[in-house]
């Protein structure tokens, strides 16, 4: 590679925007805040009498992104019910099949199924970030997460996915100045 070439490449690093993203109003960081709250609450009471003293499988970490884009970033392509629920999904499902083929080499099934859902998000046009998390999960997590096998797309993952969406199609169209969903389809 050429000095030149080198330096170009390192210039790409810099960015293009300067300066932070614009401040958000009080009233904006309340309701996101409040609607994380709500969404999360309502799935952590759920997992509890279904399942009590057991692990709180609603509760899976990539739900905690999916309400960061559901109830804070409403209006991104990435947090549409499409996306949400298909990312979520179809994420689980290539999870499962990597644990379920590749346990035996632990680093291989968690990097085959992070990219691979990532690229059938694309494919599918359902790109949601949290959704890489959901497969990721269906890899490391625990020996409940495991044992569910395919059931995993349907619970935690499909059941959680579709509250948290249902939840924000009804608290971000409480007040005038938010609306969800931009798009169904």
């Amino acid at each position: 590679m050429q000095f030149g070439a080198v330096q170009a490449y390192l210039r790409k690093m810099r960015g293009t925007t300067r300066g932070s993203p614009p401040r958000v109003s009080a009233a904006e960081i309340l309701w996101s805040w409040l609607g994380a709250f709500i969404g999360i609450a309502v799935l952590g009471v759920l997992a509890e009498w279904q399942f009590p003293g057991g692990d709180h499988l609603l509760l899976i970490g990539s739900f905690g992104a999916s309400a960061v884009l559901l109830f804070g970033a409403s209006r991104s392509p990435l947090a549409q019910p499409r996306n949400v629920v298909g990312g979520h999904v179809l994420s689980a499902l290539v999870g499962v099949l990597c644990w379920q083929c590749l346990s035996f080499v632990p680093w291989l099934a968690a990097a085959l199924a992070v990219s691979t859902a990532i690229a059938l998000m694309h494919w599918s046009r359902t790109l949601h970030p949290p959704g890489g998390a959901t497969a990721l999960i269906a890899v490391i997590g625990s020996p409940e997460i495991h044992r569910l096998g395919f059931a995993y797309l349907w619970m935690p993952v499909g059941v959680g996915a579709v509250l948290l969406v249902v939840l924000a199609v009804l608290f971000n169209n409480l007040v005038p100045q938010r609306r969800y969903p931009e798009i169904w389809s």
